[in-house]
């Protein structure tokens, strides 16, 4: 598999519409970046869980998928599945957390996603961060909207387990969903795994790069 290194990340910002999302879409991602980069800064937005059990989940959660990192979250309030309903609210977060950094990656859910909340904010993050690498990540869900990606993340395999026992550990209010078990994780993990000739990784959607191919 052909790859293309890039210059050493110094911020990245990771987006999700529910507390887990970005665990799940990108874990392991973090988990790889934060253990090779101390200190790498990591500006975290999340729609929607804030004030309940799932806000608490989620800071412990992204502390742990984010180890010596510089970790800035803010969890919201917006009601689960009623995004496209709060549009100028998202908007208006999506435009402040732009404000306060300069990324070198986002984190983001996919354009194509089938639930409407990853959907709409999925759209939302390139009005903002026009001039940046924007990275979709897939959750799975019973939609069956997983696709052909076209980026890949090769993770270690310690890296993988380590990903799938933080999500197991951290979410206790998500371990009655049918889908949310260890061998759904690894599952796809392995298949995104051979796509790009490793054991495991996560993959990604990429709608616009640009290469520099120069010394």
């Amino acid at each position: 598999m052909i790859g293309l290194g890039a210059r050493r990340l110094e911020r990245v910002v990771a987006v999700g519409a529910h507390c887990d999302d970005i665990a799940i879409g990108a874990g392991g991602t973090l988990l790889t970046l934060c253990h090779k980069r101390p200190g790498i800064r990591v500006d975290a937005l999340v729609l929607s869980g804030g004030g309940s059990e799932r806000e608490d989940e989620e800071r412990a959660a992204l502390a742990a998928f984010c180890p010596g990192a510089d970790l800035r979250l803010t969890v919201l309030k917006l009601p689960d599945g009623r995004l496209p309903a709060h549009w100028e609210e998202a908007k208006a977060a999506v435009e402040e957390l732009r404000a306060g950094t300069e990324p070198d990656l986002v984190l983001a859910p996919r354009t194509d996603d089938a639930h409407q909340d990853h959907r709409g904010l999925a759209r939302l993050v390139p009005t903002a961060f026009r001039d940046h690498l924007v990275l979709g990540y897939e959750i799975v869900k019973w939609d069956g909207d997983l696709g052909r990606p076209s980026a890949y993340q090769p993770l270690a395999p310690e890296t993988a387990e380590e990903k799938v026992r933080l999500l197991q550990e951290h979410y206790p209010s998500q371990r009655h969903r049918p889908w949310y078990d260890r061998e759904v994780f690894l599952g796809l993990a392995r298949i995104r795994g051979i796509e790009c000739q490793a054991r495991y990784a996560e993959a990604f959607a990429v709608t616009k790069l640009t290469l520099d191919l120069g010394e």
